[in-house]
């Protein structure tokens, strides 16, 4: 059910990577605090049987099939929140790729390289560049980008994916800077190891990773995908109405270490 008094009531929000993980959670969760959210990702299937359960539960979803490294795909979705819902108020741009190629980097190929930047870097690249336009008319509006702690140290993940994160932090501060005077907050998450899909298949392809993974964290676990969907909430909620430019870390304590 639809919380009418929710965190976003009467807001439409672009989500993207929507079909599993921390997308899909904060598909749901937005949903239930009131918002009309639009879910973007490569997976037709899996979105509409998510907006299918998010209706059948009295709230608003609506669905835009594309790859965010297409700059017509994500436009497209952007048009389609509009379309849909009348307004885009805020962005979860959440898709990533880390791939599973764990190589050194001499021994990994340009290849691996091109697709890791092309999801992270050139994915918020486009969502930006399509979702401030439609904010700047409407004077105001927030994003959200995903970011890692890799964005903050090396994790030991493969470099393309630390240096891709690195650099999602830096178009978020610098963008965050450029249209903090239209009212427009753009902050990034900084999140720890979760329990995605993504990582299952990691830990199922190096099963030592697992132990590695909860061994940096001060909790000493993983997270779950709501708990980094409940950050994303607050940050395109008005709660969060004076942070802009924020790496908000959702980490379990591991950049602090």
């Amino acid at each position: 059910m639809t919380e009418t008094n929710g965190l976003l009531a009467g807001k439409a929000v672009m989500i993207t990577g929507a079909s599993s993980g921390i997308g899909e959670a904060a598909a749901r969760l937005f949903a239930a605090e009131g918002a009309a959210v639009l879910l973007m990702a490569r997976r037709a299937d899996t979105l509409r049987r998510i907006a299918r359960e998010i209706n059948d539960a009295g709230g608003k979803a609506a669905v835009s099939v594309g790859d965010v490294s297409v700059a017509e795909d994500v436009q497209r979705a952007v048009d389609a929140t509009r379309e849909h819902f009348g307004a885009l108020d805020a962005a979860f741009n959440n898709a990533g790729y880390a791939g599973q190629d764990l190589q050194p980097l001499h021994q990994l190929d340009q290849k691996t390289f091109d697709r890791t930047m092309d999801i992270n870097v050139r994915g918020t690249w486009n969502c930006l560049r399509s979702q401030i336009p439609v904010m700047l008319e409407a004077g105001k509006g927030a994003i959200v980008n995903t970011a890692s702690t890799a964005a903050m140290v090396a994790t030991g993940a493969p470099v393309p994916y630390v240096a891709a994160k690195h650099a999602v932090l830096g178009m978020t501060r610098a963008a965050a800077a450029e249209y903090a005077a239209h009212d427009i907050r753009i902050n990034t998450l900084v999140v720890g190891t979760t329990r995605t899909e993504m990582i299952s298949e990691v830990v199922e392809a190096r099963p030592e990773l697992e132990e590695a993974f909860v061994a940096r964290q001060m909790q000493k676990r993983m997270a779950e995908p709501v708990e980094i969907a409940q950050a994303a909430l607050w940050l395109c909620s008005d709660r969060a109405s004076f942070s802009t430019g924020a790496a908000l870390a959702v980490d379990g304590g591991l950049t602090s270490n």
